[in-house]
């Protein structure tokens, strides 16, 4: 039998708030990560935007995501975005904050490992391929092969000549994609210094976020001015007309993911898509079925 009217428009509204709670829950993370200040350290000083506004803007970005990601879909559009940046620079939280409301079959996340000894010695770009998407695909790419011009560079891991082929080749390798018919984004997630100390210091009071330093993000902050150098040489080599850098200022990360979410939109037109109302069957009902009990002891305790 179904439910009366009110009663439906009250689930529906418990169901949507506990969607938005699905992102609140994200901030109260995050706002207790910022309250776990160590004696003696204080915050950069930025001033945030409001959090109405922010909760506001986010919502509505998320609707259009979705509207976008239905018009890759129907027009069999292949996107691939980058999101490159410095370790702490918010780029994780950028790309939950665009998967949220989206389809995973759809819009896909790729964050590969350190390669295998045999992808070591296989062509650069060749793990990186199979990961690219198909027609009505969007992938995000949470790093990408332009580790080569970062960590690998950085921390030895590749030859000052595997550097310098890699930088021949991206550019040809970026404008076969785009002929192929994939659009391709670049972001880099910019912070300063003092952000990244800082955030780093954060991780490290807080025993729920510890594992998100490895060796080699500690080991970054010894490096940060080789890490600068070799930043500003890969988007002075790879920033071409088919496939330019955006840089995200980030320091503050509300306004960051904001910023970035409504650039994305405005780099592929995107309208409506036309769908046809969506009537949901009833039922089907047998008389020979008997719903049988589930044994009480196959429950989960109700600790809650």
């Amino acid at each position: 039998m179904s439910e009366p009217m009110e009663d439906q428009l009250s689930r529906i509204k418990e169901e949507i708030a506990d969607s938005f709670d699905e992102e609140l829950e994200l901030q109260m993370e995050e706002d207790r990560l910022d309250d776990l200040v160590a004696e003696g350290m204080s915050q950069p000083a930025e001033t945030t935007i409001d959090r109405r506004i922010y909760f506001r803007e986010l919502f509505r970005l998320q609707h259009e995501l979705v509207r976008l990601q239905d018009w890759v879909q129907y027009k069999k559009l292949k996107v691939v975005i980058l999101f490159e940046g410095r370790d702490s620079a918010g780029k994780g939280g950028a790309i939950k904050r665009v998967t949220q409301r989206l389809n995973p079959r759809v819009a896909r996340v790729v964050a590969l490992p350190a390669p295998t000894e045999r992808e070591r010695n296989q062509w650069y770009f060749q793990r990186y391929v199979p990961h690219l998407p198909t027609s009505g695909e969007m992938v995000m790419f949470d790093r990408s092969w332009y580790n080569r011009a970062g960590v690998e560079r950085v921390m030895g891991f590749s030859t000052p000549d595997q550097v310098e082929e890699f930088f021949r080749d991206v550019p040809e390798f970026e404008r076969m994609l785009v002929r192929s018919g994939i659009i391709l984004l670049k972001y880099w997630f910019s912070i300063t210094d003092d952000e990244q100390e800082f955030r780093f210091k954060m991780r490290i009071h807080d025993p729920l976020k510890q594992w998100k330093l490895s060796p080699m993000d500690l080991e970054s902050r010894i490096h940060w001015e080789d890490y600068t150098r070799a930043k500003e040489e890969m988007l002075d080599r790879t920033h071409i007309p088919e496939a330019p850098w955006w840089v995200v200022q980030a320091v503050d990360k509300k306004r960051a993911r904001l910023n970035m979410i409504a650039h994305l939109l405005a780099q592929i037109p995107y309208e409506t898509v036309p769908k046809e109302p969506i009537v949901l069957p009833e039922r089907v009902r047998h008389a020979d079925y008997i719903r049988h009990p589930v044994p009480p002891e196959m429950y989960v305790p109700e600790v809650y």
